[in-house]
């Protein structure tokens, strides 16, 4: 991996960091057998490339050398990478040959690509930069780099003869800006986001580039001195240059990205026969006296909510997610639970609208104190939804509460792999007209699934905002995190009883002492 030490000569009298900033250090810091960088325009991650790619050429086998080929779309980029190359070899003091030229001979087609070499004769591994296509890779050995994949014809053939280089120890490595959503580029991306294919993804969109130091780069290549105005000037000129075109080549976002994100026939086919829960609050219910709403709470629990939690498996890991909403939304539960072939289960679901605080958390308790095995939960931790969320973590631990706020990045993040469950078949979910509704109301936007602001209307009038897909997508999400067994105590649960068909109510102590029923 490239030392991140040389420095720029300073020559300008200028401030002088380091010479990768720090996307492209993470970049190359990434040791991936498979790595896909979604990238803005000039933002000099091949740049970046070539440092690491001249460095592990002029490497030792034993010290992880290896041959590099780089295979861009035009001449034109072949020969800036090749003219980065020579620059790197220079700056680490790499022996290193001139630049030869030469011939590719494609082996199923009538025609010669030419290429660059550059030759370290003390590791005996060499740079090949190629343009076009080769279709001879296989039978070859070492790192490959796609550039600017998006733009090669056939990259699905070209990433199948690449990937024949992870057997024997070789990488792959590809970079590149949108070019659609039905580009095979962007379906590479996305397979890999959603766990289907293996290898990681670098998103470098040009503000975060810029947020990074990347036009304080292009003020030391003109020595002149950093001004934040001249900057925003620079990036609002930049923005305008690329016009309609911004969205895709400057912010990573696919064109022609919109619409609705699952379709009707996918998520019908995963659900089957199940209760979703739907508990209503009347006009004025949070002003009634405490007990009479915690009595009127519990009278549902025990009637609804009882009999379907005594219906879960106890021998699988349970878990929940619950998205938030007070007057206007929806608070969603939707337990799920793991089973031997990992497939994510949703047995009920649970909904409440218009209910008091107090009586979400008697709800969420009541529900949590009884999953079998409880793993974890993920609460949408946004507004009001924080206090629910704190007094859960409160109660279970931050090992088992993750308290998520709710972000495009967050959504971009664990959408794909939520949407590989339904097409994988490893989800199954109640059966309901409203919550195939909610998930329907997921669309594109910008590139990131995520719920549009604006609200449909169910059955009986009533308004809805995607709520049940954000909490069975939170659900999914907590299957998957990560969790460290601990030694779970409750923080004190009293029974008293209820005098409601022999079940017994809850009123609980610890951090909540004094509060009748909380």
């Amino acid at each position: 991996m490239i030392e991140l030490a040389p420095k720029i000569p300073n020559t300008a009298g200028l401030n002088v960091p380091a010479v990768l900033l720090p996307y492209q250090q993470r970049w190359i810091a990434d040791q991936s057998a498979f790595k896909v960088a979604e990238k803005s325009r000039r933002t000099g991650l091949t740049w970046a490339e070539a440092a690491d790619d001249i460095l592990t050429a002029s490497s030792s086998r034993e010290a992880g050398g290896q041959n590099v080929y780089y295979i861009a779309y035009n001449q034109d980029m072949t020969i800036e990478y090749i003219q980065a190359c020579a620059m790197w070899a220079k700056a680490f003091n790499r022996a290193a040959g001139e630049i030869e030229e030469g011939f590719w001979e494609e082996a199923d087609e009538d025609k010669n690509i030419k290429t660059y070499t550059i030759r370290f004769p003390g590791s005996g591994f060499r740079v090949v930069a190629l343009s076009s296509r080769p279709s001879n890779l296989r039978g070859r050995q070492g790192i490959i780099v796609i550039d600017e994949a998006a733009f090669h014809d056939q990259l699905d053939e070209l990433l199948k003869a690449a990937m024949a280089m992870l057997i024997w120890g070789g990488k792959v490595r590809v970079i590149s800006t949108h070019n659609g959503v039905e580009n095979a580029f962007n379906t590479l991306k996305t397979d890999i986001a959603a766990g289907t294919r293996s290898g990681t993804v670098h998103h470098i969109p040009f503000r975060q580039a810029v947020a990074e130091g990347l036009y304080e780069r292009v003020c030391l290549r003109l020595s002149k001195p950093w001004v934040e105005a001249e900057q925003t000037a620079w990036v609002d000129s930049v923005y305008s240059f690329y016009g309609a075109g911004a969205e895709e080549e400057l912010d990573c976002v696919p064109a022609n990205s919109g619409g609705t994100w699952l379709s009707r026939a996918l998520i019908e086919a995963r659900m089957v026969d199940g209760q979703v829960l739907r508990w209503k609050c009347p006009k004025g219910f949070e002003t009634l006296p405490d007990h009479i709403r915690w009595a009127d709470c519990q009278d549902w629990i025990i009637a609804q909510l009882a009999p379907e939690l005594a219906r879960l498996d106890p021998s699988l890991e349970s878990g929940m997610g619950e998205d938030f909403g007070r007057t206007g939304d929806l608070t969603v539960l939707s337990p799920w639970q793991l089973t031997q072939q990992l497939k994510r289960r949703f047995p009920f679901m649970v909904e409440l609208r218009n209910a008091p605080f107090k009586q979400q958390e008697q709800v969420v308790f009541y529900l949590l104190d009884r999953l079998p095995r409880f793993r974890k939960a993920a609460f949408d931790a946004r507004g009001n939804g924080q206090y629910l969320a704190e007094v859960a973590m409160q109660r279970y631990g931050t090992q088992r509460i993750e308290q998520v706020m709710l972000s495009e990045s967050w959504y971009r993040e664990n959408t794909a792999p939520f949407k590989a469950a339904f097409e994988d078949a490893t989800i199954e979910l109640p059966r309901d007209a409203e919550v195939l509704s909610d998930l329907r109301a997921f669309e594109v936007v910008k590139g990131v699934p995520r719920i549009p602001d604006k609200r449909s209307t169910d059955a009986e009038g009533e308004k809805r905002h995607g709520d049940a897909g954000v909490s069975l997508l939170l659900a999914h999400y907590a299957s998957r995190a990560d969790f460290a067994p601990i030694e779970y105590e409750s923080l004190g649960v009293e029974r008293v009883s209820s005098g409601l068909d022999g079940w017994s109510g809850d009123t609980w102590h610890g951090l909540n002492t004094g509060r009748m029923g909380y």
